[in-house]
């Protein structure tokens, strides 16, 4: 009976330390109702920084396990080029060939002037007369310059037919471009009589050949100091092949 009554004294001690306490003064509360504040706040904080770390954890779980299939894909691609390494190595020293022998069928620098009079002959074999062959300005690209020669010939149908053949069977690159074939004669649109049969063909004919190590070096230099905008930094668009 007394335990009772003992237990039931304290019960009420420490309720009466939870009654009317004032929120805004908590210095002034008793001790039982400090310390579990403090408690509580503490659980409060541990509890929120605990979920906060798993939050974090979890994102970088996530994280590494698209990295792992990404680095899966990746292995899978390098397994399969180490396993055709050999055919890949046969495969770039064939393009390697294509492009040397591409290389061979441009003229150097100092072989521009056979190649011109390769096309020259080319039109003369065939019985035709030139009345216009005119190189114009070299155009330099990142590895090879560009040269475009106006042509007029006149010459019969299958002369020029021949002659075109022959231009693109020559050992360099040769193109036509911008044909257009009229009789001798012809103006303001009217299609005249030509004389025995003869034919005006004009054309631009390009021909192409590589930039020598130097060459390239300066063309480089001029586009970085015309992207720098450096004055007469412009790459030059014309010169003699």
């Amino acid at each position: 009976m007394s335990m009772n009554i003992e237990l039931d004294t304290l019960v009420d001690q420490v309720s009466s330390q939870f009654r009317n306490l004032n929120p805004n003064e908590p210095g002034q509360w008793p001790l039982l109702p400090k310390v579990a504040a403090w408690t509580a706040m503490t659980a409060l904080v541990v509890l929120l920084g605990w979920l906060g770390l798993v939050s974090l954890t979890a994102d970088e779980l996530e994280a590494e396990r698209n990295r792992e299939a990404a680095l899966k894909t990746e292995y899978q691609a390098k397994l399969a080029q180490a396993i055709n390494l050999d055919e890949l190595r046969k495969q770039k020293l064939q393009v390697q060939e294509y492009v040397t022998q591409l290389e061979r069928q441009l003229p150097g620098k100092a072989e521009m002037d056979a190649l011109l009079s390769d096309i020259n002959q080319a039109g003369l074999g065939r019985g035709l007369q030139f009345e216009l062959f005119r190189p114009g300005q070299v155009i330099i690209k990142d590895y090879y310059a560009e040269l475009p020669i106006a042509l007029r010939v006149t010459g019969r149908y299958h002369d020029i037919g021949a002659f075109a053949a022959d231009v693109a069977n020559l050992s360099r690159i040769v193109t036509l471009h911008n044909l257009v074939i009229t009789t001798p004669g012809q103006a303001s649109g009217q299609m005249l009589p030509s004389a025995n049969g003869l034919l005006a063909m004009e054309a631009t004919a390009r021909t192409y050949r590589y930039l020598d190590p130097a060459e390239v070096t300066e063309h480089r230099k001029a586009q970085q100091a015309a992207k720098g905008g450096k004055p007469g930094g412009a790459p030059q668009s014309g010169g003699q092949p």
